[in-house]
C-alpha cells in the first residue's frame, strides 16, 4: 500500500464526463504548480498525468480520491481503466473531437472531456448530438445514409470498449481487418494500392472519397470524423450478416495481406465455434 495522500484543502467539482488528467489539471492550476507536481503530491511513482487516465490499481484510485474528496466511483469514472485492451488502440493521445452541446467553450482553464478521446464514436455519449473534430475546419460526411447503421456499429464499439459486451466476435477486431488493403481485379490504370481497403467492398462510396492522409496507421489508427461513418456501418454489416461475410471478404484480398487477413479471421473463426460449442454445452 502507498502513503496515506494528503487531502488537498479545496478541491474542484468534476464536470461531467471530464477526464481525470484534466481534473488534475485543472488543479494545478488553481493551486499553481504543474500538472504532474499534482499528481505526485498524491502518487510520487506516477511517471506521467496520462498514465493516470490509462492505467490505475486499486490502492492509487483509492489515494486519489482521498486527495480529491471523493468517492473512488467518482476517480474510477475519470479513467480508460475499464476500457477494453482490443479497444485501447482506438483511444487518442488527445482530444480529436467534441460535442458544442456539452463542451463548454467559455471555461478556463477548458476541460478535457473523456469523450473528446473516444476513436470509434460519432456522437456524443452526453446528448447524442454529432461530434466535430477539434480545432479544425469540420468536413461533411458523405456517408450520411448509412447513419441508422453507424449508430449500431458505434453502439457495438461502445459495449466492447466500456463493458465488455460482446456476440460472436470483437467489433474492434472487425475494424481492425476492414481497414487492411484488399486487391482489386482488373487492376486499372494509374492502381493506387493504398486507397483500396477491405471497408470499400461493403461500402463502396469509400473508394472515391478517401485520401492517404485521412487513412489510418498501425502509429494513428483512429479515422477522421468524416470517414467514420463508413467503419461503424461496415461493422454493423458484418456482425450482422455474422462469419460467412468474413468468409466473402477473403476473396477481396490479395498476397501478403490476404494471408494476414486468412490468419485472423481463422482465429476468429476457431475461437465463436469454441464459444458456440461452449454454449451449447451449458445448455444441455
Amino acid at each position: 500500500m502507498g502513503e496515506p495522500s494528503r487531502r488537498l484543502p479545496v478541491t474542484l467539482a468534476p464536470l461531467t464526463d471530464e477526464l481525470l488528467s484534466s481534473w488534475i489539471g485543472r488543479h494545478a492550476e488553481f493551486y499553481a504548480v504543474p500538472p504532474l507536481a499534482m499528481l505526485r503530491h498524491c502518487l510520487p511513482e506516477a511517471s506521467s498525468v496520462r498514465t493516470a487516465d490509462l492505467d490505475l490499481n486499486e490502492d492509487q484510485v483509492f489515494r486519489l480520491a482521498r486527495m480529491f474528496s471523493a468517492d473512488p466511483t467518482t476517480v474510477c469514472r475519470r479513467t480508460f481503466a475499464n476500457i477494453a485492451q482490443s479497444s485501447r488502440r482506438l483511444i487518442a493521445k488527445e482530444p480529436v473531437q467534441s460535442c458544442s452541446c456539452c463542451h463548454p467553450p467559455k471555461h478556463e482553464p477548458r476541460p478535457v472531456l473523456r469523450s473528446q478521446l473516444l476513436g470509434w464514436r460519432i456522437t456524443c455519449t452526453l446528448c447524442g448530438c454529432l461530434l466535430r473534430h477539434s480545432g479544425r475546419h469540420d468536413r461533411h460526411s458523405p456517408f450520411g445514409r448509412y447513419h441508422g447503421t453507424s449508430l449500431i456499429g458505434e453502439r457495438l464499439l461502445d459495449d466492447e470498449a466500456e463493458r465488455n459486451v460482446r456476440t460472436w466476435t470483437s467489433p474492434a477486431e472487425i475494424a481492425r481487418l476492414l481497414l487492411m488493403r484488399r486487391g482489386t481485379r482488373p487492376i486499372s490504370r494509374g492502381y493506387e494500392p493504398w486507397r483500396f481497403r477491405v471497408l470499400g467492398a461493403i461500402i463502396p462510396d469509400l473508394d472515391d472519397v478517401v485520401e492517404r492522409g485521412s487513412l489510418p496507421t498501425p502509429a494513428s489508427p483512429i479515422l477522421p470524423l468524416h470517414l467514420r461513418p463508413a467503419l461503424l456501418a461496415g461493422v454493423a454489416i458484418v456482425e450482422r450478416a455474422g462469419p460467412e461475410m468474413l468468409e466473402m471478404l477473403r476473396g477481396q484480398m490479395m498476397g501478403a495481406n490476404k494471408a494476414r487477413f486468412s490468419g485472423a479471421i481463422d482465429e476468429i473463426m476457431t475461437h465463436t465455434c469454441r464459444s458456440m460449442a461452449s454454449s451449447q454445452l451449458q445448455l444441455i
